[in-house]
Parts: C-alpha cells; structure tokens; sequence
C-alpha cells in the first residue's frame, strides 16, 4: 500500500441534536493519541461546527474532498463515521473517491476502513444508520412539538408581554410578563379606540421608555406583527394548524379584531383626492392641524356607502383625543355661523367669483340650448339684484357652492371666508 497521508478531521454540530458529542478539542486530543501511539503521518488538521444533515453544506468537508482529488492526502482520521457523514451525499463522495484509488483509508478512534468491498460496505451501513438516527430524530421532534401545540403550549419564544417557564430544558409554561404585558395591551386600545398607526404607536413607546427584555426600542415591524398576532387573544398557528392556548389572554377576541379592522386601511395615494376644508380650522385640543379621510362602509344587501371624516392630524400631540367628524356634519355647522351672520367674508372675491359662474351660465345657454346670450351685461340678473339684496345673493352663492360645489370649487369658496374656525370635541366653533 502506498504511504498514508492523513488529514485529521474533527466536527461537531452546533445544533442540538449533538449534545451529547464530544467537543472538538477532545476529539483532537484523542485522536492525536492515537496518531502518536499507532505512527500516523498527520499531514494536516481540519475542525469545523456544522451539522452534517446537508450533502455539500460543510465548507471544511468540502474543501477536504476537493484536496484529497488532488492527491494533498490520501487518508482521513477522524473520531467516528458519523463525524464524515450524515447524509447519502456526502457518504457518495467519500465511496467514490475510494472506487477511484484516491482515499485509500479512513481511521476512527476504534476501527478502520479500506478500499475493499467488506469494509467499504460497512462504512456505509454506520453512516446509514447515522443518518437513519437523524431522521429519526427529526420525526420525533415534530410529533412532540405538535403534542405540546395540541396541549395548547405554543413553542418557540414567548412573543412580546409573556414569558417561558422552563423545566428540563422545555418550555412548561407560558406566562404573561407583568413588567411589559400593560404595554400589549395599551397599544391594543390605543389603535382600536383612538385610531393610532404603527408610528404613533412607536413614537408612544419611545415617548414612556419602553424597552425590550434585550434591551432594545420595539421596530416598527414588531409593532405591526405584534398588533396582528393571535396569540394575544388565545390562539396560536404553528405549520398549517391552529390550536387553543392554555396561556392567559391579554386582550379581547373582539379588540383584536377591531385592531384588524384598524390595520386594513387601504393604501393611500397621496395628493390623488381633495379634502378642502382641511383649511377650515385647527385641532381645538391641541392646536393642530386638520387631516381627513375617506371610509367605506358595506351595505347589508351589497355596495358600500363612502364617507369623508375630518379629525385632528395629531402632528402636534400624537396622543390628541379630538373625535372625527363627517364632512356633512362640519358643512352642516358652517352654514348654520353663516346663516347666522358670524362669519366673515371677501365680497369683492364672490361677487367676482358669482359673475364669472352667471356669464359660464349664459354661454351655456346660448352654445347648447342655442338661447340668446345676453351679451356679457348680464342684463337680467342685474335687474333682479336691483329686486333683492346684494349681501343676501353674495351668502346664497356661498352656501350653494359649499354644499354642492366640487372640491375645487369649494377651496375656492373657503378662501373668501375670513373667519376662523376650532374644531373642538365635533363641534365648529369661533375662533
């Protein structure tokens, strides 16, 4: 037989399932024993962490192969045949490196294997059985995990606001963590009741210094997936199952799924919709400025009625508990300061704004309904303005065109109002 050159090759897995192994430098130390005792030419020495599940995933293991093809060594010693393989792959590579004369013998601590059909046969009923134990192994660990899930004990950590409590190095229980299960919850209601997004809800956190068991700011993501987690009211997912929890719930199936309805807000495309009276008034909470927004509700038999709700934008105090208001609502209470003479108008800018419509009016008439067009003198509404009273029609076309007028228009229409305006628990009052 040629000269033996052997690379020295010690691993142990970082997963669990390798406990029980023995640590790399124990291996080394064995090993090289064993290398004095029986005078075996190490011609290098090569340890790696890394399970051996994988065919190809071991970076050291490959890189040994590819050395021993180009004749570096021709010999492996390494503690047992599962330190080589755990996989078909891998045990492939090894076998036909030895049908090809190149690996001519692998050593372990009690046994050794050569280029012959007993011991090569041998060789692969250890590392098959290996990998049988890996298999094995994996079933079991599923089957106990989905016990525990039908116990209703969820694995893994414990999210956001509960504990594991740990005996023999399983989780036995899940409990809710009384330092920061207060925050869940409060974040729950804050979204469900006040109608705070995600930032508003980390600005909050930031705001009351709260932190994580690590020590850390909650993400954004965080706060999304907590605020969308189940496990929160009861139940958890684990694969494609669902299972009742035994843990404590820290809010409401109903507050979770108002919190969902919350988080359904449909994107927004920014600039695409008008709300003019956003300029109308300011927060008289906070001093803020007015935002709006458009909601659909469905109707018991089909279709969906929009609505358009003005509310505080909470760019001043993000906590601000102003309550929405409909548009009708706030058109509603506008005409009524109108009408009762409280509000402050540019009489030159409707009056402008009233001719420019009436003179649009009559090209109307005359292009389409082929009318006579009274020339631009306006000869009719001036005469019937002689009839009534300027003011009056000047308020009537005001109120017309912030009740009927597009959203253009009623910007327009809210320019000419001098008045100013709070928006304070629904109600618009004077500034």
């Amino acid at each position: 037989m040629a000269d033996l050159k052997y690379c020295l090759y010690a691993r142990k897995s970082s997963e669990s399932d390798e406990r029980q192994t023995m640590s790399i430098d124990s291996q080394l130390k064995e090993m090289l024993t064993l290398a004095e005792r029986e005078e075996i030419n190490i011609i290098e020495t090569k340890r790696e962490s890394h399970s051996a599940k994988a065919s190809g995933a071991r970076p050291v293991f490959v890189e040994i192969l590819k050395e021993i093809r180009e004749e570096k060594y021709n010999a492996i010693l390494t503690w047992a045949p599962d330190r080589l393989s755990r996989n078909a792959g891998d045990l492939g590579s090894l076998v036909d490196l030895m049908d090809q004369g190149k690996l001519l013998k692998i050593q372990t601590y009690s046994q050794s294997f050569s280029n012959s059909p007993n011991e090569k046969f041998l060789l692969m009923i250890l590392c098959s059985q290996a990998k049988l134990e890996n298999d094995n192994r994996g079933v079991n660990v599923k089957r106990g995990l989905k016990a525990k899930c039908q116990m209703g004990i969820r694995p893994g950590v414990a999210p956001l606001g509960y504990l594991n409590i740990i005996n023999n190095n399983r989780i036995s229980e899940v409990i809710p963590d009384r330092e920061r299960d207060w925050v869940v919850k409060e974040m729950y209601k804050r979204v469900a009741e006040k109608g705070h997004s995600g930032r508003t809800i980390q600005k909050w956190l930031k705001k009351i210094g709260f932190k994580t068991k690590n020590d850390k700011l909650l993400a954004l993501s965080k706060i999304y997936s907590t605020l969308k987690n189940p496990f929160y009211y009861g139940e958890f997912q684990y694969g494609d199952d669902w299972y009742k929890g035994i843990h404590e719930p820290l809010v409401t199936k109903q507050l979770w799924d108002k919190v969902q309805q919350q988080l359904q807000t449909p994107p927004k495309n920014w600039h695409k919709n008008k709300f003019p009276f956003k300029t109308l008034c300011i927060c008289g909470s906070c001093g803020g400025g007015v935002t709006a927004e458009e909601r659909y509700k469905k109707l018991k038999y089909g279709g969906s009625n929009k609505h358009i709700y003005y509310h505080c934008a909470r760019s001043v105090d993000y906590e601000c508990d102003e309550p929405y208001i409909t548009e009708a609502d706030l058109i509603k209470q506008l005409l009524a300061h109108i009408n009762a003479g409280n509000v402050k108008i540019n009489k030159t800018k409707i009056a402008k704004k009233l001719r420019a419509d009436i003179e649009r009016f009559h090209k109307l008439r005359s292009e389409v309904l082929h009318q006579e067009y009274l020339s631009g003198n306006l000869g009719e509404i001036e005469n019937s303005a002689v009839k009534s009273n300027d003011d009056e029609m000047q308020i009537n076309y005001l109120k017309h065109v912030l009740k009927t007028g597009s959203a253009d228009d009623r910007q327009e229409a809210l320019g000419m109002i001098r008045t100013k305006f709070t928006l304070s628990n629904k109600e618009l009052k004077l500034d």
